[in-house]
């Protein structure tokens, strides 16, 4: 035999869970339903602002605005049936995170230059690449069906099975703690089944 083996457990072996489905970035000015959708805004070449919410399109004068709330805001007003401020962005600098269609896993060789033209987006990374997670968007794997919109509350730590674990809450549940102290109702997952959004 003089060629190397072949891997095993290439192409997705059993035990591992698919990746979820990629957050792919729109424009708002497309047919898109825009209430409490997660977006961005900002300007092509300056940057992009994350963690924001949109409500329904509203016109003035011809033009068309999207009202955008910071997320934390959002799920307040959700919650507790408040009105917030949200100030009018025009649809032309707003830009929504829709779930994608599921694409074969791109090759990772370190440097990624993105275009300044429109809002990038990463592929889900799996948890236990990532270097730090608490506060960050995750994606709970059980079986095909993906849990989203869930905040990571800790960092990895040995479980009481012995697995590499992470604490996981809902995310009104993670904003809720931010504005009236109310600890969150965790749930401990293993990082084989987590990836961050």
């Amino acid at each position: 035999m003089t060629g190397p083996l072949p891997d095993p457990f290439a192409d997705q072996p059993d035990w591992a869970p698919r990746p979820p489905r990629p957050i792919e970035i729109v424009p708002a000015t497309g047919r898109v339903d825009l209430r409490g959708q997660r977006v961005l805004v900002g300007l092509p070449g300056l940057g992009w602002r994350t963690d924001l919410r949109a409500d329904e399109r509203v016109v003035q004068n011809s033009r068309t605005y999207v009202p955008i709330i910071p997320e934390h805001e959002w799920y307040r007003a959700e919650s507790d049936q408040v009105e917030v401020f949200a100030p009018l962005v025009p649809v032309e600098r707003v830009w929504v995170e829709t779930v994608g269609s599921r694409t074969a896993p791109a090759e990772d060789n370190g440097l990624r230059l993105v275009s300044l033209d429109a809002p990038a987006h990463r592929s889900p990374t799996p948890v236990f690449e990532a270097d730090a997670v608490t506060g960050r968007r995750v994606v709970h794997m059980v079986d095909a069906v993906e849990h989203r919109d869930l905040r990571a509350v800790t960092e990895t730590y040995s479980g009481a099975e012995g697995d590499i674990c992470i604490r996981v809450a809902p995310e009104l549940e993670w904003y809720r703690w931010a504005w009236r102290g109310q600890s969150p109702t965790t749930l401990e997952v293993p990082v084989h089944l987590l990836w961050v959004e």
